[in-house]
């Protein structure tokens, strides 16, 4: 080489050194990439530099199952080329795999985006579940959320989000689809194992607690997402659980008062009191009109009304079901103008978005629709630090996740959600050392029962009801096993097996049940395959409400046998069992109760654990005496008051009561409490005070347990109708035998308020009853207060 060209290389090798040194100083003064920046400030810098095409990306959702490993199990390049061409976009679905395989996946996209699209804009990657542990293999499996909202405990479940939120974030997630804020009032409706409760002022505490573990304290996520939270989804705004018939996305007909008190309640506290980062809508028409075609809710209520400044998330498929399902619209474009001038940020997929593009630019009034859709979801993408945390996956993230403190954690929700119905002559707690066989019978005596939104159903990954047993027996009684069933199968074969256990054993643990699948997850073929064909979940709403398949009849015959049983119901829903109500001695609802089940229910049954768990649903004596939530109107449960039987017809119901099976805040416990010296501090109350009860309560028991005790109040004389009663506070504690706990509550005089004749909320003037109890239908002691003024 000769000197000229020597000089000339040197030259241009310190001219790229420069360029690109320029490029860096440059990127780095950018105002969105300046961490120091009001976030406000920084995505009107952001989108201004946005071309149409990278504004509608920010609005769309891809999927990482498409790309592929290489032998070494990094992405390849090619694959991250194909998906998605150099472009940015705003939202990615993680694959169904496990922990580490998706910090794999998560760390390749996010580095592509930041590193080879134009302004290098991160995604927000969703996790689809998060409601009950991350949608991954490795990962803490909890309690499926009715089963938490049966603790009463919001504290525990504000740490069961956190453990949550901490496990995803590791794999590179940031938002989950949870908690649900529906009600669960129709138990046909096999979602209703994703809701906490049939009450508003239930969801709205229990919502609140998840979305504060989850995403972090409301007075810090006003700027900004502590590290390894995520973005909290309330979900499905609003109404989507009271479809009609039970059926899963039917039309929901409802009145506007009952929206507001009920369905819209949980939601407006959530957003207010947690500050939520997102908003998912129902996939149902709300009296006509589909909530993601609804500038009323969306916009009016949402927006103004609640002071929602987060984004909005698209059901999966719910803006296509505009033109294919409501029939709402007539092409792409036409469903992609209605939804995002209804409120509708991310669309969830590329169905009708993508058209926005050229729609955009002819049309100012929808280029503006467009950069107020972007700069939510930018809002939120800079609040949550994604543009200044690039994320890296750890070393190996299933060391990290599942820890003993997870596992304990479980356990201990489980724990308490579990309740108990029925403990005739006191059967439970077993004593093991009276025992020298136990038969264990069912068909979820050995099989675990994660709920819908699971990532997988085998029993390496959690502790069944017989492990359980086994574990604390630990070999010193005869454990017989034998499964009678399937959970849906007609086959009878299996009866003889369980009823020769049942009579070779001195007592019978009989383990029935449903099971769920996941639309998204995995593991549920093979025992559908094997008579275990989901029965809850997702699209699995049921006509009936007695224990799937045959299993009413496997009750009967080990019933028959003369021993013992204690009933153990691993499910999703409440079942109506009046018949084994009244001649089954001991009963447990242990709903879904995550990979500790097994552990906490025989903990519960040998008497190592002392139950705590309260309804949060009315059972329903059958099928057709659906809805029978305990906060019903005057005359919502007849007016004549003499039902009947079979045997001796009456008037209500010819042929049954009208209450229900079990009432809602009911469960017993092994041990005895006593309420007395109910204290109102004040008795007569403006508007804007505040209601101070102290309630004092004691163990007359044996052993140390815990209570619920609830507050409920009655709006004597209203100018418009109002339930019965409506619980407005309650407590969990821990009180030892013969000890005394001073409860407190505080209810806001606002409560008591309600939607007038012309639909204004008013607090009117009058008198309350203040009722405390250990259930809907257990008042242990009554009050009155006066409020004054308007």
């Amino acid at each position: 080489m000769n000197k000229s060209a020597f000089q000339l290389s040197v030259a241009t090798f310190f001219a790229v050194v420069l360029f690109f040194s320029n490029q860096s100083a440059f990127s780095q003064l950018l105002p969105y990439k300046d961490a120091s920046l009001p976030v406000a400030e920084r995505v009107n810098d952001l989108i201004q530099r946005m071309t149409v095409e990278e504004k509608v990306n920010q609005m769309i959702k891809l999927v990482l199952t498409d790309l592929k490993k290489e032998r070494n199990g990094k992405i390849t390049r090619a694959s991250l080329d194909a998906l998605f061409r150099g472009e940015s976009i705003g939202c990615l679905d993680p694959p169904r795999t496990d922990v580490d395989d998706i910090a794999k996946y998560s760390e390749a996209a996010d580095r592509y985006l930041r590193e080879n699209t134009r302004l290098g804009i991160p995604a927000i990657q969703v996790e689809l579940g998060g409601m009950h542990g991350e949608l991954a293999l490795g990962a803490t499996n909890f309690p499926q959320v009715i089963g938490q909202g049966s603790t009463w405990n919001p504290d525990l479940i504000k740490r069961m989000a956190r453990v949550i939120a901490y496990e995803a974030s590791l794999s590179g997630c940031d938002q989950a689809f949870s908690p649900l804020f529906d009600l669960a009032r129709d138990p046909r409706y096999g979602r209703v194992e994703e809701c906490f409760s049939e009450d508003p002022y239930l969801v709205a505490e229990m919502g609140k607690a998840f979305v504060t573990g989850m995403q972090g304290d409301p007075e810090i996520t006003r700027d900004h997402i502590p590290d390894n939270h995520l973005i909290a989804t309330a979900k499905h705004y609003v109404g989507y659980s009271a479809p009609t018939a039970g059926l899963n996305i039917a039309p929901v007909e409802m009145g506007p008062r009952d929206f507001r008190d009920l369905y819209l309640y949980p939601f407006e506290k959530g957003i207010r009191e947690a500050n939520v980062y997102s908003i998912m809508p129902s996939y149902s028409a709300i009296n006509g009109i589909p909530v993601h075609a609804s500038e009323y809710l969306l916009r009016e209520v949402l927006r103004k009304e609640f002071g929602f400044s987060g984004y909005v998330f698209a059901d999966y498929g719910a803006v296509s079901m505009l033109y294919h399902n409501h029939k709402l619209t007539a092409s792409k474009a036409e469903t992609a103008v209605v939804a995002l001038r209804a409120g509708v940020d991310q669309e969830g997929s590329g169905y009708a978005y993508p058209e926005l593009v050229s729609l955009a630019k002819k049309d100012r009034a929808i280029m503006a629709l467009v950069d107020e859709a972007v700069s939510n979801i930018l809002t939120v993408k800079f609040r949550a630090g994604l543009f200044d945390k690039p994320y890296r996956a750890p070393k190996k993230v299933s060391e990290l996740v599942h820890t003993r403190e997870s596992v304990q954690l479980a356990r201990l929700i489980a724990e308490e959600s579990v309740i108990l119905l029925k403990n005739q002559d006191e059967l439970l707690p077993l004593d093991i050392s009276r025992l020298q066989s136990i038969a264990v019978i069912g068909p979820n005596a050995n099989q675990v029962q994660y709920g819908d939104y699971s990532a997988t159903k085998d029993n390496a990954s959690g502790v069944t009801v017989l492990e359980g047993i086994e574990n604390i027996s630990n070999g010193r009684i005869t454990i017989n096993y034998a499964q009678g069933c399937a959970i849906t199968d007609l086959d009878t074969g299996g009866f003889q097996e369980a009823v020769d256990a049942a009579n070779n054993s001195d007592v019978v643990v009989l383990v029935i049940g449903g099971t769920s699948m996941s639309l998204s997850g995995v593991g549920w073929g093979e025992l559908a395959d094997q008579g275990a064909y989901p029965t809850c979940g997702e699209g699995f709403d049921r006509s009936e409400l007695t224990p799937p398949g045959i299993q009413p009849e496997l009750i009967r015959a080990i019933y028959d046998t003369g021993k013992p049983v204690v009933l153990v119901m691993v499910n999703g829903r409440a079942y109506s069992i009046p018949w084994e109500k009244e001649h089954i001695p001991a009963i447990l609802e242990a709903w879904y109760p995550g990979e500790e089940g097994g552990n906490a229910v025989a903990r519960i049954l040998f008497g190592e654990v002392v139950p705590s768990g309260r309804l949060t649903v009315s059972v329903p004596y059958s099928v057709g005496h659906v809805p029978v939530f305990y906060n019903y109107k005057p005359l919502g449960r007849g007016y004549y008051n003499k039902p009947g039987s079979p045997e001796k017809p009456g008037r209500t119901y010819v042929d049954a009561p009208t209450d229900p099976l079990f009432p809602f805040g009911f469960g017993l416990s092994y041990t005895r409490f006593a309420y007395s010296n109910l204290h109102i501090d004040r008795k007569v109350l403006q508007s804007t005070d505040t209601i101070r009860v102290s309630v004092e309560v004691r163990n007359i028991g044996e052993v140390t347990g815990k209570e619920v005790a609830q507050l409920y109040i009655n709006d004597i004389i209203s100018s418009v109708v109002t339930p019965v009663k409506a619980l407005k506070g309650f407590r969990k504690m821990e009180i030892a035998p013969g000890e005394t706990t001073t409860v407190t509550f505080t209810v806001p005089c606002r409560e008591l308020g309600l939607w007038d004749k012309d639909m204004h909320y008013v607090i009117e003037p009058g008198e309350f009853d203040i009722m405390i109890g250990a259930s809907a239908e257990d008042i242990r002691l009554q009050d009155r207060i006066q409020i004054t003024g308007t």
